[in-house]
């Protein structure tokens, strides 16, 4: 797909599903007894993904495009697979569900596609494994296929190594069937998406300061669930409006949960003017966002924030490449190990396109304010990657083509129709 600079951004969009809440709505509905209602879902690929892999575990599944309804059977309700389970490109599928299918009374296989065979899965299997499951890498090198059989489980308390919400939700969700109470400490708070909707489903769940805790077995209930704007993707729209001259956009209900919020705090500490309008709160808060072009400043972006905007980095080191002076990003080593490499992509680009960027083993440094140029860019199959280029593309000289640039569809399939709609 080719793109080209644009003269302004100016109107409103509103947000599909939050990806990872859309996940977990499915799978603890599958747990739960009785009908989850979820609406807003996202209809990405992804998603998709988890919603296959448990009608194929026995959950009938209405996806229709008003609502999702989830007909649970309880903690105990799955039955044995009747192939291998493909998780395509969700990496989020693929740990939270490990965490489940290591309590059933059944063996599985999980696998996907090129990309998450390539993505590290000890980081899940050791602490599963400590509490007694059977989980083993396929192919010997701790990555997809995995094959689990289903055993009891122990509780255990595990100090996890990074501040990973997809480590912390495995074990909490294999918690559900151990024999005791089961807490994750983490180096910082990830996203909490798991604890505050296993507490809404019914969940014995306590948090504190680093470290979440489960009791076993409870007995999980159907609930409506309305999904709020994924704040992921938001920030594409987010950058768009602050990096474009003239433009003034305003995104619908998004989600502004604390531990995903990040990328609010670097625009504004960037220098950014962004506006948070009709701000609620029923279990995850939600506000529109309205964002006006600015002129950006470089800043430091490292420690307990990564986590709260780990996604967003690709689509931030676009705003830095914009902005005057440096900006440092620090302890962002994560970003190695998603469908990409994205330090690695993210600095060839970006300097293809004129950038004055620097890769670190950890992160990146990026000297801003130079103009940019269109260039051909190799998505390498990253939603995140096509989607960062593409706002990129609005401010640069020439065009910009980027090859699979339809890989966007596994998290906003809409995307470049609702950038088209912003275009004066």
């Amino acid at each position: 797909m080719i793109f080209k600079k644009v003269k302004a951004l100016r109107g409103e969009v509103t947000i599909p599903g939050d990806k990872s809440i859309s996940h977990r709505a499915v799978m603890f509905g599958s747990l739960a007894k009785g009908t989850t209602e979820v609406t807003n879902f996202l209809q990405g690929a992804d998603c998709l993904s988890t919603i296959d892999a448990f009608r194929n575990m026995g959950i009938e599944i209405e996806n229709t495009p008003q609502k999702i309804l989830i007909h649970g059977k309880g903690l105990h309700g799955l039955c044995a697979p009747s192939s291998v389970l493909n998780m395509g490109n969700s990496g989020t599928t693929t740990r939270l569900i490990s965490g489940i299918l290591a309590g059933q009374s059944f063996e599985s296989t999980l696998t996907g596609d090129a990309s998450i065979q390539k993505r590290p899965m000890r980081r899940i299997m050791e602490p599963l494994s400590l509490m007694g499951a059977d989980i083993t890498s396929v192919n010997g090198n701790d990555c997809a296929p995995l094959h689990i059989t289903g055993r009891p489980l122990h509780g255990i308390h595990y100090q996890s190594r990074v501040a990973s919400a997809q480590v912390k939700s495995a074990i909490l969700l294999a918690g559900l069937y151990a024999d005791g109470m089961t807490s994750v400490t983490e180096p910082t708070v990830s996203r909490n998406h798991t604890e505050i909707m296993l507490r809404h489903f019914g969940a014995d769940l306590h948090t504190e300061e680093r470290t979440a805790a489960v009791q076993p077995n409870p007995r999980l209930a159907g609930q409506k669930i309305h999904v709020p704007g994924d704040i992921s993707s938001a920030a594409y729209f987010i950058a768009a409006g602050l990096i474009v001259p003239g433009s003034e956009i305003l995104i619908r209900n998004v989600g502004i949960n604390p531990t995903r919020d990040g990328i609010l705090r670097v625009c504004q500490e960037m220098g950014g003017d962004i506006s948070l309008l009709n701000i609620k709160n029923d279990g995850e808060p939600v506000a529109d966002i309205l964002v006006k072009h600015s002129s950006l400043h470089g800043i430091t972006i490292a420690g307990d924030i990564i986590p709260t905007l780990i996604d967003e980095l690709p689509i931030i080191n676009i705003m830095a490449a914009c902005a005057e002076g440096t900006t440092t990003i620090r302890d962002a080593a994560e970003l190695k190990v998603k469908e990409s490499n994205r330090i690695d992509v993210m600095v060839q680009y970006l300097h293809a396109m004129g950038c004055d960027i620097t890769g670190t083993d950890d992160g990146m440094i990026i000297n801003g304010g130079a103009p940019l140029h269109g260039t051909v860019i190799d998505s390498h199959l990253d939603h995140r990657i096509a989607m960062s280029f593409a706002i990129a593309s609005l401010i640069a000289d020439g065009e910009t083509q980027i090859k699979g640039s339809d890989v966007v569809t596994i998290s906003y399939p809409a995307f470049y129709k609702d950038l088209a709609g912003l275009t004066c």
